[in-house]
């Protein structure tokens, strides 16, 4: 029996080596070629706006206003969506609200932040791994925060281009999104090259009204991305978005400074619950660094606005925002003092989730 089988096996192999390879799938260049070219704009986007003017920075001030209007007729809309009907015609006047920020934001990760408005005010801090949120106006705070990042930078330089990195890891390196080239076209004297990117999502869903905070700060992670782009400088000229499961669609034009810096930025915002204009206006310094940032979303019966003054600096250190909650002040955990922050923000404007920026309630259980 083995002298049958031997020879046969000895065969089969032997015909097994000669066969040919199978042929490695081919690239995709048209693909390829849009990866590189939004590679190159995240590259010509880092010197342009941020680069060496932030090598040694490794902190910065903000201090400004938060500004939020309604009319009552739209916190009558959302009060009667968010109750499913139950409750109506609740609000009878309009509504306004401003909130006083200062904030010390170092490239590692440590801050200090201190607001104040219609809804109190709070304290929230963190240096390395310690620090709390402390609530002035009920004279209660929790020490459990969130952890900083583990890959920190030391120098805004760093953190910016964390920031940009963080793009190319979801455009450039992964697979998520099929990317393809668009046409050319010339406009007042450029020419311009469109790259798509597109990773279709489900259907929106309105009767969805939770979802987890990381698919609400990563609504840019699925959808589908069209950047127009100058192929002479590779600064995006426009970029149109949208995530159909989330219910976003918004456009933004961008325009710069005579050095190639961002100055402004035009929104078209079609997104449901906050269709209208806005904009991102950017002023500059001597040193290169940005001074100053407002801007502005607005859709029908509703306004949010800010404006803040930005202070650099380089050599700051960390022990300069350490502080502590005063002796008097009653610890809770932090889904105790969420929810009493939540509570008191029941009937303000600034319940931003619902009655502004129409995002989804995220849960408070579980965190």
């Amino acid at each position: 029996m083995m002298r049958t089988v031997l020879p046969l096996v000895l065969c089969a192999a032997s015909l097994a080596a000669q066969a040919p390879a199978k042929p490695a799938p081919k690239p995709n260049l048209e693909a390829q070629a849009a990866r590189q070219a939004f590679q190159a704009m995240l590259d010509a986007v880092n010197q342009a706006w941020f680069g060496a003017p932030y090598r040694d920075i490794n902190a910065v001030e903000l201090q400004g206003t938060l500004r939020v209007e309604m009319t009552g007729k739209a916190l009558n809309a959302k009060v009667s969506e968010a109750t499913q009907g139950q409750v109506k015609g609740a609000v009878l006047q309009d509504g306004k609200a401003m909130v006083n920020l200062r904030s010390t934001y170092f490239a590692n990760g440590d801050f200090k932040t201190e607001m104040g408005g219609a809804f109190g005010s709070l304290l929230y801090t963190r240096v390395g791994n310690r620090g709390f949120l402390f609530s002035r106006t009920q004279n209660t705070y929790t020490t459990r925060v969130e952890p900083p990042p583990s890959d920190a930078p030391l120098s805004y330089l760093g953190w910016f281009r964390s920031v940009l990195n963080d793009l190319k890891a979801v455009y450039v390196d992964s697979p998520a999104f099929k990317a393809t080239l668009g046409g050319e076209q010339a406009s007042g004297g450029k020419v311009l090259q469109t790259l798509i990117f597109n990773a279709p999502t489900s259907p929106y869903d309105p009767k969805k009204r939770e979802q987890s905070l990381d698919d609400t700060l990563g609504f840019w992670k699925r959808g589908r991305l069209e950047l127009i782009m100058d192929k002479a400088t590779r600064q995006p000229h426009q970029i149109s978005f949208s995530n159909t499961a989330q219910g976003i669609r918004s456009q933004l034009l961008f325009a710069y400074d005579g050095q190639g810096r961002l100055e402004r930025a035009t929104l078209t915002n079609q997104s449901r619950g906050m269709e209208g204009p806005g904009f991102l206006q950017v002023a500059y310094a001597a040193d290169g660094r940005m001074s100053h940032v407002n801007g502005e979303l607005s859709s029908a019966g509703k306004r949010v606005a800010f404006d803040l003054a930005l202070t650099w600096a380089s050599g700051r250190k960390a022990s300069s925002i350490v502080s502590v909650p005063p002796p008097s002040a009653r610890k809770v955990s932090r889904e105790e003092l969420e929810v009493s922050l939540l509570a008191g923000l029941a009937g303000n404007i600034l319940e931003l989730q619902r009655a502004g920026l129409n995002l989804r309630s995220v849960p408070l259980a579980g965190k």
